[in-house]
């Protein structure tokens, strides 16, 4: 896996910022920045610390799938790391089998810091060869989504 790192600045204050990335105050908030990877993407679960989360969103036949993990740390406003550990296929989780050896065990750190009222939000992830292009293609356009959003 490589580690790949994207970074937006976002004229609001951190604490809206990090609500709306997260959609702890409306779901809708989460789901609407990151219709860029997929038009149906949600999550499932608590952002808690210790936590499990699915992000989830269904494909062009209708089935549900994505991603299992876990909130590894959690510090308001601040940072978030999350821990991708399995996948889930039509409701079946998988967590071992080469679905899931190549990138079990990576990581998505989200970074939050606010100087005169803009806040920066930093994203590192651990990758396999394969999504390099897709992340590279569609992190920036979600990070946008997120700016546009938080702007209203």
């Amino acid at each position: 896996m490589k580690t790949i790192r994207y970074e937006v600045q976002i004229n609001a204050p951190v604490a809206h910022v990090y609500k709306t990335m997260l959609g702890l105050d409306n779901k809708n908030t989460y789901n609407a920045w990151t219709t860029a990877f997929n038009p149906t993407s949600t999550y499932e679960g608590s952002w808690q610390e210790g936590s499990k989360i699915l992000f989830i969103g269904t494909d062009e036949n209708g089935n549900k799938g994505g991603m299992i993990s876990k909130i590894v740390k959690h510090q308001p406003n601040q940072f978030v790391s999350i821990e991708h550990y399995g996948v889930l296929e039509n409701d079946t989780e998988i967590l071992e089998g080469p679905k899931v050896e190549a990138w079990a065990g990576g990581h998505e750190n989200y970074s939050f810091s606010e100087q005169d009222g803009i806040t920066t939000v930093t994203i590192e992830l651990d990758a396999v060869e394969d999504y390099l292009d897709f992340f590279n293609t569609t992190y920036p356009k979600a990070l946008e989504l997120l700016k546009s959003i938080c702007a209203t």
